[in-house]
């Protein structure tokens, strides 16, 4: 059995291309959520220091992803 730490490779050894893809996208997501979230703590952050509340929704679009958070 194939013991080696390639993530393209099912628990058989054998290469699923699918399922790689599905983990890396599933991967790629959480990444951008918690940049988002680290993101929307700052702007929170930023204008209770300087005496604001935002009272409205935000709409930020990630360069990255191309994914809109509202």
């Amino acid at each position: 059995m194939y013991q080696g730490n390639d993530p393209r490779r099912n628990a058989s050894g054998y290469v699923d291309n699918t399922a790689y893809q599905a983990i890396r996208s599933a991967d790629r997501e959480a990444e951008a959520e918690e940049r988002f979230k680290k993101l929307l703590t700052m702007i929170f952050n930023l204008c209770d220091l300087a005496g604001f509340h935002i009272e409205n929704r935000l709409e930020i679009r990630d360069k990255k992803t191309g994914k809109v958070w509202r």
